[in-house]
């Protein structure tokens, strides 16, 4: 359940970023960005702190971690790498935005159109990268937690392989 909801969460940020043909270059697009990237941060702490409690736990105790504990240490510690990715995009993002609000006080002119352009295009890219790593670290975590180990396969003892019952 735990790599589910964390999924959930990755995905509800992913959410609630604009979609290339919302971006508006308003206040409220500073206001998203800035409650996703507060919100993808403890996402990020919450899986460094749980998979720093983990290995503590399993370096203190190393008779208790069963097979599912493990997959789900790993799987937390996996997705902090696309999680930190997609902040990093985020705060990408953050700084193109305070590119083109600059650019916004600027005289007008071609040079202030083609950067203004420019500036658009990699806000769009930087929130189209985020949204990339958020889904891929959502999948890596449902995939996590939808692995489940075969049950063992029973397999026929050597006595009973070596003589081959003969029928008469």
């Amino acid at each position: 359940m735990l790599l589910h909801d964390m999924a959930d969460k990755f995905n509800a940020v992913s959410d609630q970023l604009p979609l290339p043909d919302q971006i508006r270059l308003d206040p409220a697009l500073s206001e998203i960005l800035d409650d996703e990237v507060r919100h993808l941060a403890r996402l990020l702490a919450f899986l460094a702190g749980e998979s720093a409690r983990r290995h503590r736990a399993s370096t203190n105790y190393p008779a208790r971690p069963t097979a599912t504990v493990r997959r789900t240490t790993l799987a937390l510690a996996s997705a902090a790498e696309p999680a930190g990715l997609a902040l990093a995009a985020l705060g990408a993002a953050v700084h193109h935005l305070g590119q083109l609000s600059a650019l916004a006080h600027q005289a007008p002119g071609p040079a202030r159109t083609r950067a203004i352009a420019i500036e658009e295009q990699r806000l769009v890219d930087r929130l189209g990268d985020s949204r990339i790593h958020l889904a891929r670290a959502a999948k890596q975590l449902h995939q996590a937690a939808d692995t489940r180990t075969p049950p063992a396969a029973t397999v026929p003892s050597a006595a009973a392989a070596a003589s081959p019952s003969r029928s008469r």
